[in-house]
């Protein structure tokens, strides 16, 4: 069954019973546990810092770890009419945890005033699109089907220049993924506002979890490209 929210020309979109406080409350949901999951990252990412083995851990099993990370983020994203919002929530926990190893491992790299300077810049970014997505009467919905051709082109265009190895494509590829992610973030606020994945998982808890996941890889890689473009100060 299909709701269409006639004010923000949303597809897919609760209608007259999605009121100013419920659509207030779907978004705080998905922020909540959104923000819940960047701790338990910047947690893990920490301890992955002080902590040879466990850095040695994540660089050993980085692929794997990846190939994991894509399985879950698939898993809850396809399966989360079918299971309960409290396992779609251990899995979104299990996600953060993975992230956390492999952002420790890769923020290694980098100097801490590069890596404060690119979560001051993902915050600030992050939260000006957000605020926007939740205020403009403008629907973003015909951004959907641009924005997932530009993030499939963009993992496309990653894993081949790991191969040419190219500076000024690897430079270019990380503004474009600035843009794309800073406009997801828009887009995605705006749906989750709307009610639109409550009407597609049929539960509001469901749709906290899924949402709250869209949040999360929205500002996690915003984060990981600003940091290629600011990180220019290596340890």
């Amino acid at each position: 069954m299909t709701f269409q929210n006639q004010s923000a020309g949303i597809p897919g979109t609760v209608d007259a019973r999605t009121t100013a406080a419920a659509s207030s409350a779907f978004l705080v949901q998905a922020f909540v546990w959104m923000f819940a999951g960047l701790l338990v990252s910047a947690g893990v990412a920490a301890i992955v810092q002080s902590d040879a083995t466990l850095r040695q851990f994540a660089l050993d099993n980085f692929l794997i770890l990846i190939i994991a990370q894509l399985g879950i983020a698939f898993g809850i994203s396809l399966g989360i009419t079918r299971m309960n919002a409290t396992l779609a929530l251990g899995l979104f926990f299990v996600y953060a945890v993975s992230i956390g190893l492999t952002i420790g491992l890769i923020v290694s790299a980098y100097t801490g005033s590069s890596v404060a300077t690119a979560f001051l810049s993902a915050s600030a970014m992050f939260g000006g699109a957000a605020l926007y997505g939740a205020t403009t009467h403008r629907s973003l919905a015909s951004l959907g089907g641009f924005l997932t051709m530009g993030v499939i082109g963009l993992i496309v265009a990653l894993i081949v220049n790991t191969f040419l190895a190219s500076g000024t494509a690897g430079l270019i590829i990380s503004i474009i993924g600035v843009v794309i992610f800073t406009a997801l973030t828009a887009y995605d606020v705006q749906r989750i506002q709307a009610g639109a994945l409550v009407a597609r998982t049929g539960s509001v808890e469901k749709a906290a979890v899924i949402g709250a996941l869209r949040l999360y890889l929205d500002f996690i890689n915003l984060f990981l490209f600003l940091l290629r473009l600011l990180g220019g100060g290596r340890r």
